[in-house]
């Protein structure tokens, strides 16, 4: 997520999020795993039949100019193998009577330069589960600007539960109080994309490669988050701008070749790509990072979910003007009313409620985050169960019969419990699988490609 900081009007600041780095902070033997969703869940978030398991993978990508070591003095930067660790969630076989549950340890700087604060998450996923059997759909995550897969854990466990295999980047971004680091993850965020998509497609045909046997090549998405949303759309195709940040920003002209209609443009894109999920996304504004022309590029299906007072990347100028401009795309577009910028983490530890710094890494002023990954989830799994599993059945929870959730209707004289799930027929046109009172406060649009 992207922090407020002194620097705010300069473009860095603009558009800084999240960081995290691997640390240790206790765990409360009461905390429930973050992926617990509320009772108020609609139907669709609520997890799969899968047990789910957990690993990292360690990938090098050799020889990659580092943004920030360029040298204005001798026109150079520093060359080397790009280490990424990559967090893996997968269907796997049922676990046994003495297996435990993951604990995901992370950190986020806090408000004075060079002190993290350390938090731990526990997670429903097992270590080292063996995998299930078959090929299951890969889904990428990016998280935001030096976050943490952790913080997308709610997210990883649920999807993997439901049959996808997650594999969320370790970015290894420089931390949010360092404004020149900004350009590493510009660069940096659709070549990690594009890398690590090759990388466990080719994986998939490896001989005894206990991953790769369960990934499906040929069916892939990819979930972004802040900066992370940034990364996932241009990997989906949006040609970067050659006068917006990417071109301007990255200095001695390292990625210019990876611009829109650049020789190596085709490098920091994903070939086949599914679907794609921009949470809050990064990009618009006065970052500029596609332009008109860019976003007509785009034409994988996407959903886009943002709050309309986000105060980071904006919601006019932010992911209201991406959704129009991305004419040639099927798309769709979650608001939350009054809602922020931290749509894409999970629930704050309890480590991290001791101050406003702290709480606003994860929490919304308005939302609460149950209900946040609640609705979340059901539109996530609606819309990858479309574009990436073929189910037509999910086109029933996107064609919701009222764009604002609030103006749907329950008629008295249709009877069912107190907590009945929306049908979405019969008369009643609360969105389907949202409970009969529970359906507030969400705006859902959608267009299709232009003719």
């Amino acid at each position: 997520m992207l922090r407020l900081l002194s620097f705010r009007a300069s473009l860095a600041a603009l558009f800084l999020a999240i960081g995290i780095v691997a640390a240790t902070a206790p765990i409360s033997a009461a905390q429930s795993p973050a992926s617990v969703i509320g009772a108020d869940a609609p139907l669709l978030a609520r997890p799969g039949p899968w047990p789910v398991g957990f690993r990292t993978l360690s990938l090098v990508q050799a020889s990659q100019p580092d943004p920030l070591t360029w040298d204005p003095a001798t026109g150079k930067a520093v060359w080397t193998d790009r280490r990424l660790e990559v967090d893996l969630w997968y269907p796997a076989h049922k676990p046994g009577p003495l297996a435990r549950t993951a604990v995901y340890r992370a950190a986020l700087p806090t408000e004075a330069p060079g002190i993290d604060a350390p938090f731990s998450i526990l997670g429903a996923a097992y270590p080292d589960l063996k995998p299930a059997d078959g090929r299951h759909p890969l889904v990428l995550v990016s998280h935001g600007y030096s976050n943490d897969p952790a913080m997308m854990s709610w997210l990883a466990e649920n999807l993997a539960s439901k049959g996808y295999v997650v594999a969320a980047i370790r970015h290894r971004d420089p931390p949010i109080t360092n404004p020149a680091g900004f350009v590493g993850p510009l660069m940096r965020r659709p070549l990690d994309l594009a890398f690590v998509a090759a990388s466990l497609r080719a994986r998939s045909g490896a001989p005894g490669d206990v991953i790769g046997a369960v990934i499906d090549p040929d069916r892939v998405a990819a979930i972004g988050y802040s900066m992370g949303g940034y990364g996932v759309l241009t990997a989906a195709g949006a040609g970067l701008n050659p006068v917006g940040a990417p071109g301007l920003a990255v200095p001695g002209g390292l990625m210019t070749p990876y611009l829109r209609s650049g020789p190596r443009a085709a490098e920091v894109a994903i070939p086949g790509l599914k679907a794609v999920v921009a949470m809050a996304p990064a990009g618009g504004g006065a970052m500029n990072a596609w332009g008109a022309a860019g976003l007509s590029d785009l034409r994988t299906p996407l959903m886009i979910i943002a709050g309309d007072r986000d105060r980071t990347v904006g919601y006019a100028e932010g992911p209201a003007t991406l959704f129009a401009g991305a004419v040639n795309a099927p798309r769709f577009m979650l608001v939350y009313e009054n809602g922020g910028h931290s749509l894409g983490v999970g629930p704050a530890p309890e480590t991290m409620r001791d101050s406003l710094w702290n709480l606003d890494w994860f929490e919304d002023p308005v939302w609460r985050k149950q209900r946040v990954m609640g609705a979340n989830l059901h539109f996530i799994t609606a819309f990858l169960g479309r574009h990436v599993m073929g189910d037509l059945s999910m086109d029933s929870y996107l064609d919701v019969a009222t764009e604002r959730s609030e103006d749907g209707v329950w008629p008295a004289t249709v009877s069912g419990a107190y907590d009945a799930v929306s049908p979405g027929t019969g008369g009643v046109t609360v969105w389907k699988g949202f409970q009969r009172n529970h359906a507030r406060g969400l705006v859902l649009r959608r267009a299709g490609p232009k003719r």
